[in-house]
């Protein structure tokens, strides 16, 4: 699926368009990653995999991937590649009538795009409260009490936490930054400063709950195959979802991003380091988070199943 042949003008592009693109096929490789690995890998995909046979959703996982998960990447890269555009733009280049495909697709991301914001905010604000670990003895009394204010009385409120506030509009700022800078010079760049480094502290944060005890505990909590979950369907629908969620495919990033790509680039391979980082990264964040998890479970003296479940 790599393209051999120039395309100074992609179908229905105006001819002359100047479109900024990655200075290198590395570049948007990173960017890619950085936009597929997230809460999907880190947050949910342990829990998706524990609650639905531990290590045989590794089965349906691995077909949902290779069935779902990459097919529909390469055409997202082949359609935002041949067409040069948003979303709208691409759909409406391929049939006028298609047009609110695209629009779908940025409504699911504007979105996943609230939320997400906050969820950065919360993170960046609770790296810098880990330096006196401001969460005490009991962290879940602190998170919803002193942290988010939450008052389960209230049905609906306008009020807001000064400090929440402040970390949000510090992370929209800076995703507006960066965005004003350009593809190449703003996300290309950032991408290369923050993905490896995202890896190396990520494996730092595995290696760690690894030499923690009970760890072995939480790892074979885990991955012990209950067979019988192949029988049930949701496990599979649980597998195809992880899938969409993690790969972000189909949200119109991955279309969008390789809109910006040279018009000579194997979109093959691309695709395949693509996928297969994300999943890398969602098996290593399974690694580490039931590695924890043992370690909670034997400092309770509970099974996993309990700390997992709370």
């Amino acid at each position: 699926m790599s393209s051999t042949t120039p395309q100074p003008a992609a179908a229905g592009q105006v001819q002359g368009e100047r479109r900024e693109i990655f200075s290198s096929r590395w570049a948007f490789l990173l960017a890619a990653i950085g936009s597929a690995v997230g809460l999907g890998n880190i947050w949910r995909f342990p829990y998706v995999a524990y609650d639905n046979g531990g290590g045989a959703f590794l089965i349906p996982y691995l077909v949902a991937l290779l069935s779902a998960g990459i097919p529909l990447l390469f055409l997202d890269y082949a359609l935002g590649h041949r067409y040069r555009g948003s979303a709208p733009l691409v759909f409406r280049r391929i049939k006028s009538w298609a047009e609110p495909v695209g629009w779908v697709q940025v409504g699911v991301s504007f979105f996943i795009t609230i939320y997400y914001a906050a969820i950065i905010g919360w993170a960046a604000l609770y790296a810098v409260k880990s330096f006196n670990k401001a969460w005490g003895d009991d962290p879940n009394a602190y998170f919803f009490g002193d942290f988010l204010q939450f008052d389960e009385t209230a049905t609906f409120s306008t009020d807001f936490v000064p400090q929440i506030a402040l970390a949000l509009a510090g992370v929209w700022i800076a995703a507006i930054v960066v965005l004003a800078i350009g593809v190449d010079k703003g996300i290309g760049k950032v991408s290369k400063v923050f993905i490896p480094l995202l890896a190396v502290l990520f494996l730092i944060v595995v290696v760690q709950a690894l030499l923690l005890p009970g760890a072995a505990t939480g790892l074979d909590a885990l991955f012990t195959p209950d067979w019988g979950a192949l029988a049930n369907g949701t496990v599979w629908i649980a597998a195809y979802g992880q899938i969409f969620f993690s790969l972000s495919v189909s949200f119109g990033i991955m279309l969008t991003y390789s809109s910006y790509l040279r018009p000579r680039t194997n979109l093959t391979g691309t695709g395949l380091t693509t996928a297969f980082a994300n999943s890398s990264f969602e098996v290593l964040a399974g690694v580490g988070v039931f590695a924890a998890l043992g370690f909670m479970a034997v400092q309770q003296s509970v099974a996993v199943d309990e700390v997992a479940t709370s």
